[in-house]
């Protein structure tokens, strides 16, 4: 039996609220998180992904109110990364309710973290957060950026998906800084590229824009399909989504 594609809203959060912006620049306002969450989740959604997308940037702490909050009202696993340092911050995300836990930047600034959290809480709790730009010169035409996009390094983004796997990330969420917020597709290319490196399983993230987009996110490798400003519009639905990987002949929830 294949598979169900998972169907993943997410909500980049700054100061408390959900925010959208293109590229990561230029966010605005787009609601409540708590409320936000609680409608994905009657919409069917399989999980939620909170990102502070400021708690690195701004040297702060994640959202645990946020995501408490969220928890006693919405009953699907909820990822919550963002300003997640230390073994300990993990152990308060998932004390407040978070079943799996994004790093990034701070494991690439340590990548011992990916191991120290793997090894306390379980790969199965770690998701490893690649924000990926696409650079002439690298070796794979990818890198990985830090600090919610605003910070290039000169890491390739595929080297650094591989190492992460046999540290002990258990997913790699895979966002195209690139497609980010432009609603022109999945970069398939950076999909199809990861999905050669990776053992475990692809959150495809950044640019859709359309109820067609999904499928060839899925058919290029990805094992979940995340979007956010295309739900926080109002311009789809959840179960629009899932209509649509359904008439493609995948499988969903």
């Amino acid at each position: 039996m294949s598979v169900a594609v998972r169907v993943i809203p997410c909500l980049d959060v700054a100061a408390g609220r959900v925010v959208k912006g293109v590229n990561f620049l230029n966010l605005r306002d787009a609601g409540d998180p708590v409320e936000l969450a609680r409608k994905y989740y009657e919409q069917g959604a399989d999980e939620i992904t909170f990102l502070d997308v400021k708690a690195t940037l701004d040297n702060r702490e994640t959202m645990f109110d946020v995501v408490s909050a969220t928890a006693e009202q919405v009953f699907i696993p909820l990822t919550v990364g963002g300003g997640v340092r230390s073994t300990e911050d993990v152990a308060r995300l998932l004390a407040s309710g978070a079943d799996k836990v994004g790093v990034n930047s701070a494991a690439i600034a340590r990548p011992d973290l990916i191991g120290e959290i793997a090894d306390r809480f379980g790969a199965q709790v770690l998701v490893l957060s690649l924000d990926v730009r696409r650079r002439a010169g690298a070796a794979s035409g990818f890198i990985v950026t830090t600090h919610g996009g605003n910070t290039d390094t000169d890491i390739d983004a595929l080297e650094w998906a591989r190492e992460a796997i046999n540290r002990g990330a258990g997913e790699l969420l895979v966002n195209s800084m690139d497609a980010d917020g432009t609603k022109s597709g999945f970069d398939l290319e950076l999909i199809e590229a990861v999905r050669s490196v990776s053992r475990v399983p692809v959150i495809a993230s950044g640019g859709a824009g359309s109820v067609n987009d999904f499928a060839p996110a899925v058919a290029a490798g990805a094992d979940a399909v995340l979007a956010a400003s295309v739900f926080h519009n109002g311009e789809l639905t959840v179960g629009d989504v899932k209509r649509a990987l359904d008439q493609s002949g995948l499988v969903t929830r």
